[in-house]
């Protein structure tokens, strides 16, 4: 007997519910492991605990088996605070550990491919950098979010220019798919984005740099409205 595929491995409430999650999502936060610090858990836990909706890790630094070994605890602390959790680019890693988004770049899988890997039940996003590809994104029925940017440049994404309010604004009109403006955002800047027409943001430094990250999650979500 043959193994049954991602794609025969389905339950319909999985995704009604990531679904419903997603579309209520404001506050997404990209992390490290946080290995220098050495307190993920509690920082996962702050950071929930202060209104971020979704955690995705992402630390080019870790080998897979390191890379899985941290989203297992990322999982566990999602799980126990009913919030979403994200892997970054890996598919077969997305899989291995049950995680509810899988969130890709221009240059990685399609989504075609990446959903013959995870399956329908895993909520796809993926990151764009124009208008062309925000369109692209928002016209494509297999995937589920978008994000916009940077907004502004940001350490995070070296050598990547910033795209500006007027991409953030031109996204706010193409669709009702979810999508997320990126890239150097911090709570001072919430209301412009805000008045350009996005309703939900990534983080990184805003709250990873933070020396109280529950209350710095907190003020965004406020701001956020």
């Amino acid at each position: 007997m043959s193994t049954p595929s991602p794609t025969q491995l389905t339950d319909p409430s999985v995704r009604s519910r990531r679904a419903a999650a997603l579309a209520a999502a404001r506050l997404y936060l990209c992390t490290d492991a946080r290995s220098d610090q050495g307190d993920l858990e509690a920082f996962l836990h702050a950071a929930y605990e202060g209104g971020v909706d979704i955690i995705q890790l992402r630390d080019k630094r870790l080998e897979a088996r390191a890379e899985i070994e941290a989203l297992t605890v990322l999982g566990r602390i999602a799980a126990e605070h009913g919030r979403m959790f994200a892997v970054n680019d890996r598919a077969d890693v997305a899989l291995l550990v049950g995680a509810d988004v899988l969130h890709v770049g221009q240059g990685d899988l399609t989504t075609a491919q990446a959903r013959r890997v995870v399956g329908p039940d895993v909520m796809i996003g993926r990151s764009t950098h124009s208008l062309a590809q925000a369109r692209e994104a928002a016209e494509d029925s297999a995937l589920d979010y978008f994000c916009v940017g940077p907004v502004w440049e940001t350490p995070t994404k070296p050598g990547r220019t910033a795209v500006g309010l007027d991409l953030v604004a031109d996204a706010a009109g193409i669709g009702d798919k979810p999508w997320f403006a990126i890239g150097g955002i911090n709570v001072e800047q919430v209301p412009q984005l805000r008045a350009a027409g996005a309703g939900r943001i990534v983080v990184v430094r805003a709250i990873t740099e933070a020396s109280r990250p529950r209350d710095a999650a907190t003020m965004l979500r406020n701001a956020l409205g």
